[in-house]
């Protein structure tokens, strides 16, 4: 090696932002860089000389078992002769309570003569990510739901990106942790999510200050939930804040309660007499109340199917997420054929047979992370995510032949058939998207398909 390589070779060394040990065969230390001095907690001349038989290394492995000497990575290079990688390790000494964890590599430089060679060993400092996720198995079994994110950047689109969120925040959302990882928790958010509740969490967030707050989020099919949610920062050792987490609670039933003690309240100021039992029932008669309410603003009440203001929420929604994940978005309209004829011939009752079975026909044909509902008399519509443009007809046409096979049992005892026509409207990931237009060139569509024979389905061709 040339005097220019020396030199290279030790300010790189002198200035690596991991640490380095070299040892002779007999593992003794012949030299150490400024950060292997550092994370050691040693000096140089505390170092140098130094072998592994040493009794004052106290090593342990990913288990807190104390190590061996023959177990240390330079030992294991020198007895097997092949390399060591990634190989988890904790340091521990008098100056700490805890381990110092580090991900080791060494390998062999091997000589002519055996007793020439030395052994590198790398290291750096993961004590920080070690540590962060240490009491994961209390965090998965916690009823309380946990959410971690990133603290480098809060604002939308792209931040606070989740890196981690517990089993309770999957069984309350409906969303699994690969659908949120790297996501932000705005995709938990809605229409009716107060916006100055946000706006005092995302100052909160740039003062780096906890807060704690009570907020209407949503879950994956859209059902609506209220959180008492309460976020902190989190610090690695040096004190930075790289991370915040949030402890939330579901406070959906006391939410309504509080609703319905203030109407309780009211009539109790009106009636005196059979107090306990006026209470109970107008408690159960509140509650009902509320239920009822609230399907009625998300669900059609016939079909139970998502309504048209519901569709049309989380239809948005999916525009957002064909985008971002470069995906065509499907918009489609399908109407009953000739359902005036069916009313007119078996009556308004089986008319409602016939719309109830539909719907348990589309609920049965869509995933779940498809979004479908009932927009208005026999008029039905989806929108979906799909990976290739050739899938949109051949889904519609699937969607058909699965109500053609349908045989209906009405209450007069008699099978009927029915067919349907669909509009559909095919959205390019590259380009803007429209909920008002898709569904406007999907009625376009379907208005085609009605008018050439109705019982099949028709995309809306745009100008090339």
């Amino acid at each position: 090696m040339n005097g220019i390589d020396a030199i290279s070779l030790q300010t790189l060394l002198e200035n690596a932002h991991i640490g380095v040990v070299i040892h002779r065969w007999d593992t003794s230390i012949v030299y150490a860089n400024p950060t292997a001095l550092k994370l050691l907690r040693l000096t140089y001349e505390q170092i140098i000389g130094r072998d592994l038989a040493d009794p004052q290394w106290r090593f342990i492995d990913d288990g807190n078992r104390v190590l061996h000497h023959n177990e240390f990575p330079a030992n294991k290079v020198k007895r097997f002769r092949n390399p060591v990688t990634n190989e988890i390790m904790g340091v521990l000494d008098g100056n700490r309570k805890n381990a110092t964890w580090f991900l080791v590599n060494a390998y062999m430089d091997e000589a002519d003569k055996l007793e020439d060679s030395f052994i590198i060993v790398t290291f750096n400092d993961i004590t920080d990510s070690k540590n962060l996720f240490s009491y994961e198995n209390i965090l998965q079994n916690s009823q309380d739901i946990v959410i971690v994110t990133e603290a480098g950047d809060i604002d939308s689109p792209t931040g606070p990106k989740i890196i981690y969120v517990n089993a309770a925040f999957e069984k309350l959302t409906g969303y699994s942790a690969s659908d949120v990882i790297g996501e932000t928790p705005r995709i938990l958010q809605g229409k009716h999510t107060d916006p100055d509740t946000l706006a005092r969490i995302r100052t909160a967030l740039l003062e780096k200050k906890s807060i704690r707050e009570k907020i209407l989020n949503y879950g994956k099919t859209g059902h609506p939930y209220w959180l008492d949610m309460n976020i902190f920062p989190l610090t690695n050792r040096y004190g930075d804040i790289t991370h915040y987490a949030a402890i939330e609670r579901d406070i959906t039933e006391q939410m309504y309660h509080a609703e319905q003690l203030e109407k309780r309240n009211k009539d109790l100021k009106l009636l005196k007499d059979n107090l306990e039992q006026l209470v109970s029932q107008r408690t159960d008669e509140l509650r009902m109340a509320n239920q009822q309410l609230e399907r009625l603003a998300f669900n059609d009440s016939l079909t139970n199917l998502p309504n048209r203001r519901s569709f049309n929420d989380h239809a948005a929604k999916q525009i957002f997420r064909a985008q971002r994940n470069q995906f065509f978005l499907l918009t489609g309209i399908l109407d009953l054929d000739n359902f005036k004829n069916i009313n007119d011939t078996y009556g308004h009752s089986a008319g409602d047979q016939v719309l109830v079975s539909c719907a348990e026909c589309i609920m049965q044909f869509f995933r779940q992370e498809d979004i479908y509902g009932r927009i208005g008399g026999e008029e039905f519509a989806f929108s979906i995510i799909i990976g290739n443009k050739s899938d949109a007809e051949l889904i519609c046409n699937r969607l058909l032949d699965s109500l053609r096979e349908k045989k209906i049992l009405l209450d007069c005892n008699q099978h009927i058939s029915i067919t349907a026509s669909i509009g559909y409207s095919l959205a390019s990931p590259n380009t803007e998207i429209c909920f008002d237009e898709e569904m406007r060139r999907a009625d376009q569509a379907l208005y085609q398909a009605k008018n050439n024979g109705r019982n099949h389905a028709v995309a809306f061709l745009t100008a090339e």
